[in-house]
């Protein structure tokens, strides 16, 4: 079963056998579009910035938590958030609101084993 959530950035819920998908399809491609736009204004600064964050990132898992790298990761990696990402969040308005807490409520409802749907014996 799948529910569409209603957004400036549509969302979907997926019932899996486990809980359930939340997928942000739309909300990745606008800021997939925004690298794409920002890597054609300059490529190679662009590349050059991916390129430290991950140099970052590889110094930062071997120097450990509290490290320059660590710490100079997050602050870069939170200013690309923030720039292409909406700080990492997506907004909803009260029908998406509403749509996700419908989603939510059918998700808890207890729901048959796949084993008990076909009648087999669960192992």
């Amino acid at each position: 079963m799948s529910y569409k959530i209603e957004g400036p950035f549509p969302l979907t819920v997926d019932v899996t056998e486990d809980g359930a998908e939340i997928g942000v399809r739309a909300f990745l491609r606008v800021v997939f579009l925004d690298l794409f736009d920002e890597a054609a204004k300059d490529p190679e600064f662009f590349g050059k910035q991916f390129a430290e964050m991950y140099a970052l990132s590889q110094s930062a898992q071997v120097q450990g938590r509290d490290s320059h790298a660590r710490h100079e990761f997050d602050e870069r990696l939170h200013q690309m958030l923030d720039a292409f990402a909406g700080d990492g969040r997506i907004e909803l308005y009260a029908t998406g609101l509403t749509q996700l807490r419908d989603a939510i409520n059918e998700l808890l409802k207890p729901r048959e084993i796949p084993a008990q749907q076909t009648g087999e014996r669960a192992a």
